[in-house]
């Protein structure tokens, strides 16, 4: 049994402790090229997590990863079959559900690991803090933490050679053949002010990309994953262990 995951622990355990910070992990089920999984956020996000929760906790932090939520906002990809999306509405009131829980048990402090580019629980997190001024709410995308092009030759934000690497660490089995992979094209906007990235739209994907990834995947490999996976969940437990020491009313400096 691991104490840090909800998911292996049990009430005996549970009627006495008391945790300081609760994680919940929140990815997407959703095409990644040719070659990867479905799943593939949903791997990301659980293993990380779990990882950084154990990282955390051996350094003192009093954590509890909760199970990964497995479906994300795909409103892009509607056309694209077995994306399932979940509403942004939806995600507030699942949200909100979860923080009254935590909020009437005494748990006051939440951080959402985001594994998916389509998600962003910012707006959700300004509103629910007014619901619930007690809880110090906090999200993270863990694609974000680290400078890839230290790790990765390729860039690119879906399936490309960072997700890629890290599948084929974590799950090699799930991985096909990287010459079955697409190259991961991404044609680009018309609009200049999305070309600058100072004006925003959604991508719609299957007019982006032909083989739903984004970035070329072809120079992935499982040591790349391995470096990368290390360095990131060091990152997210030192995170986990900041948020989890940090007092209300001393945030600030």
């Amino acid at each position: 049994m691991k104490p840090y995951l909800l998911k292996e622990t049990n009430w005996k355990k549970l009627q006495s402790h008391r945790y300081e910070l609760a994680v919940l992990p929140w990815g997407a089920t959703e095409a990644h090229n040719y070659h990867m999984p479905y799943g593939t956020d949903v791997i990301e996000a659980d293993e990380i997590a779990a990882e950084g929760g154990r990282k955390a906790w051996e350094n003192g932090a009093n954590v509890v990863v909760m199970p990964t939520v497995p479906f994300g906002v795909n409103t892009g990809q509607s056309d694209i079959y077995l994306d399932i999306n979940l509403n942004p509405s939806t995600q507030l009131l699942i949200l909100r559900d979860i923080i009254e829980v935590l909020n009437r048990q005494g748990l006051k402090k939440l951080l959402i690991l985001n594994s998916h580019g389509g998600n962003d629980f910012k707006t959700m997190l300004r509103e629910l803090g007014l619901k619930f001024p007690e809880m110090m709410l906090f999200t993270c995308n863990w694609f974000q933490a680290l400078d890839k092009t230290k790790f990765f030759e390729e860039s690119g934000d879906h399936a490309d050679e960072m997700e890629t690497s890290l599948i084929m660490y974590l799950n090699p089995e799930l991985v096909l053949p990287l010459e079955e992979a697409g190259d991961g094209n991404e044609k680009k906007s018309t609009i200049h002010g999305l070309q600058e990235k100072w004006a925003w739209a959604e991508r719609k994907w299957s007019q982006v990309t032909e083989d739903t990834g984004i970035g070329n995947p072809k120079k992935a490999s499982p040591e790349k994953g391995r470096l990368y996976f290390d360095a990131v969940t060091d990152k997210v437990a030192e995170l986990m262990k900041d948020i989890c020491d940090a007092k209300p009313d001393q945030l600030y400096r």
